[in-house]
C-alpha cells in the first residue's frame, strides 16, 4: 500500500484500539454520563465520530469510483492535499494546548451532534463497522489519483476538497474526539 494511505490506515486502526480501550476502562454508568453538563460524554464523543464517518463514507466511495475512471498512478507517487483540505484537516485534528488549556474548539453542526440515547453496544458496533469500511476503502483506493477527485464536506456541503484530504481528515478528527473522550473522567477539561 502507498505510504500515505498506509499512514491513514494506521490512524484508523489506532482510533479503533483507543475506542476499545475506552470501552474497557469506562464503566457502564459513566459511558453515557457527562462529567460536566456543558461537555459530551464518552458515548457522545464516539457517536459523533460515527455520524462523521457516515457523512464521509458515501462521498469517499463516489470519489473512488471517479478516481478509477482516471486510471492508476505510480504506487510511489505522493498525494497532495489541496489548501481547503489541508486547512480542514488542521482544524478537525487534535486541539493544541497553551498553558494547559486546549484551544481551537469549534461548535459542530446540529446534524453531527449525537443523540444521547444509543446503546453502548450499538455505538461500538457502528464505530467498528464504519472504520472497517474506511480501511477497506483505503485499500481499494491504493494507486488511484485520490488528489484529483473531489468531495464536498459533509459539514454543510459547501467546502470542496480532494478525496485524499478526506482520508487524512477522518483519523485526525478521530484523534481529536478520542482525546476529548479520554479526558471526560480524568478531571481535566475536555
Amino acid at each position: 500500500m502507498q505510504n500515505q494511505l498506509a499512514k491513514v490506515v494506521r490512524g484508523l486502526k489506532q482510533a479503533e484500539a483507543r475506542v476499545e480501550q475506552l470501552a474497557k476502562n469506562t464503566s457502564e454508568e459513566r459511558w453515557a454520563a457527562r462529567s460536566d453538563p456543558s461537555r459530551w460524554s464518552v458515548a457522545e464523543c464516539v457517536a459523533h465520530l460515527n455520524l462523521t464517518s457516515a457523512g464521509y463514507i458515501p462521498r469517499m466511495r463516489q470519489a473512488i469510483v471517479e478516481a478509477r475512471k482516471l486510471g492508476v498512478v505510480d504506487g510511489e507517487a505522493k498525494y497532495r492535499r489541496d489548501f481547503a483540505g489541508w486547512m480542514f484537516s488542521v482544524m478537525a485534528g487534535p486541539l493544541p494546548s497553551v498553558a494547559g488549556k486546549r484551544i481551537g474548539r469549534v461548535k459542530t453542526m446540529a446534524a453531527f451532534v449525537p443523540a444521547g440515547n444509543l446503546s453502548r453496544q450499538t455505538i461500538l458496533a457502528d464505530f467498528k463497522r464504519d472504520h472497517g469500511q474506511l480501511v477497506e476503502m483505503a485499500g481499494e483506493a491504493d494507486g488511484l489519483p485520490l488528489d484529483k477527485v473531489w468531495i464536498r464536506s459533509p459539514f454543510g456541503g459547501r467546502i470542496p476538497y480532494n478525496c485524499y484530504s478526506a482520508f487524512v481528515i477522518v483519523p485526525r478528527h478521530d484523534a481529536r474526539h478520542l482525546d476529548q473522550a479520554e479526558l471526560v473522567w480524568n478531571g481535566e477539561e475536555a
